[in-house]
């Protein structure tokens, strides 16, 4: 019988221990933590089996966003909002499935000092072709006295208030990944032991990469400034930098984590037919900025840092550039270069 490897922390194990080292915590984001960590691996053995139930497809319906619901959606949304609601470290949630908040209306519940906010299956509808997806939550503290219901202005709160967020990868291998201010880590669940064994200690994003993520579909209906940094991204050589190469799976989260771990920059902009962009501020842009931020890297909306945003809508959309800091600068300097003419030949 092979030894079981005692220097591998399990996610409980970690939480713990960083526990021990801040004495006036109080274990409830330890706990809460560890309950999402549990629905995620509920809806990872959904995800792996789906082909052989009946989850995949369209469940018939279409969400707030106005996009079609998978049946996989519903169900990992039930499993995250359940599992939450059952713990004892959470007041309340939104979901990108849902219309409206969810309050949970129990003494316990009432009395927790955190609320959650998730996306419980983004890029769902790679999962009919096997592509790899995902799901991304933030942690906030509550702004309403304990002890009392929550309410919108709980959730509806700038990014930089987030105290905790992250994300599951549903792939090749599982991953969850998750930072507070102190910094980020990543767990690969482990199958034989179905607990996430801490894999990816301290996980800082590459001041450079080399990789770059946006539809190139959408080209001419992006503004002048993203069109002029793609066509600095195409024409990059060993001389300056390059060259770059275009890498857009579709899934954000598959998108954001590879660029985390090997550098690069994800964009979704706006287009002409919907300037605000397809994201959502809070359960996508948000989450991602903070943990990125965390890990050394940059989030924009374009003008402005995506965790200074000031919410105004549980379902408000952004576009977003994130990733490695030296990548940033570029793209920055052509929106600045391009806004620069059109101030001067409007």
């Amino acid at each position: 019988m092979n030894a079981v490897n005692r220097t591998v922390l399990t996610l409980d194990e970690f939480t713990i221990q960083s526990l021990r080292t801040l004495p006036s915590a109080t274990g409830e984001l330890s706990t809460l933590l560890r309950d999402i960590g549990l629905a995620a691996k509920r809806v990872n053995v959904e995800v792996n089996k789906a082909g052989l139930v009946d989850i995949l497809g369209d469940a018939g319906s279409v969400n707030v966003q106005g996009e079609d619901v998978k049946k996989l959606d519903i169900y990992a949304n039930n499993q995250f909002m359940g599992v939450l609601q059952r713990g004892v470290s959470c007041a309340g949630i939104a979901s990108e499935e849902l219309d409206e908040f969810v309050g949970f209306d129990d003494e316990v519940s009432r009395n927790s000092k955190y609320v959650c906010l998730f996306d419980p299956l983004d890029g769902s509808g790679n999962i009919d072709v096997n592509v790899s997806i995902g799901t991304i939550f933030a942690v906030y503290r509550r702004l309403t006295p304990l002890g009392s219901p929550v309410t919108l202005e709980d959730f509806l709160q700038p990014g930089n208030k987030q105290v905790a967020a992250g994300y599951v990868v549903y792939g090749s291998s599982t991953m969850l990944v998750y930072a507070t201010r102190r910094g980020v880590n990543g767990f690969t669940l482990d199958p034989s032991i179905g607990e996430f064994c801490l894999s990816h200690p301290d996980i800082k994003c590459p001041e450079q990469g080399t990789i770059y993520s946006v539809n190139h579909g959408h080209f001419f209906r992006y503004d002048d400034g993203v069109k002029k940094y793609i066509n600095t991204c195409q024409n990059k050589t060993k001389e300056n930098g390059g060259p770059y190469t275009q890498r857009y799976i579709g899934s954000m989260v598959a998108d954001v984590h590879r660029n985390l771990i090997k550098g690069g920059l994800f964009m979704y902009p706006g287009t002409t037919d919907k300037p605000r962009g397809k994201l959502r501020l809070l359960y996508e842009a948000n989450p991602f900025a903070f943990i990125v931020e965390v890990a050394g890297g940059v989030a924009t909306n374009g003008s402005q840092r995506i965790l200074d945003v000031e919410p105004t809508q549980l379902h408000q959309r952004t576009p977003l550039f994130i990733g490695s800091k030296g990548m940033m600068a570029e793209l920055e300097s052509c929106l600045r270069q391009e806004s620069a003419t059109e101030s001067v030949n409007p």
